[in-house]
């Protein structure tokens, strides 16, 4: 499975973005966003099961939404309220347990300006 992230950008600090991820095939497991910020490990940012159940870390909370188009076979991530520590690269998964199981596609770059 090839995953492709876009949708980053440059945006000032309390705007939005919303990012796509496009899966070459249909994927049954949950997906997930993640982020690295530089210097930092990467870090789940949100989650979806098969069955459209959400979760979110404790800091975007409130602000971002995560969701999937089953028939586009493409998770999104609603971002707003954005903060500068929500810069770093963006990338999806499947995950099974919590654990990404495909290769990292190439993410795609938030920056937020303060």
């Amino acid at each position: 499975v090839q995953l492709v992230e876009s949708g980053g950008g440059l945006v000032q600090a309390g705007g939005s973005l919303r990012l796509s991820c496009a899966a070459s095939r249909s994927i049954s497991y949950g997906m997930a966003w993640f982020r690295q910020a530089p210097g930092k490990q990467r870090e789940l940012v949100a989650g979806i099961t098969s069955g459209d159940y959400t979760n979110y870390g404790d800091s975007v909370k409130g602000r971002f939404t995560i969701s999937r188009d089953v028939a586009k076979n493409t998770v999104y991530l609603q971002m707003n309220s954005l903060k500068p520590e929500d810069a770093g690269v963006y990338y999806c998964n499947a995950v099974v347990g919590g654990r990404p199981i495909y290769s990292w596609g190439k993410g795609t770059q938030v920056t937020v300006s303060s």
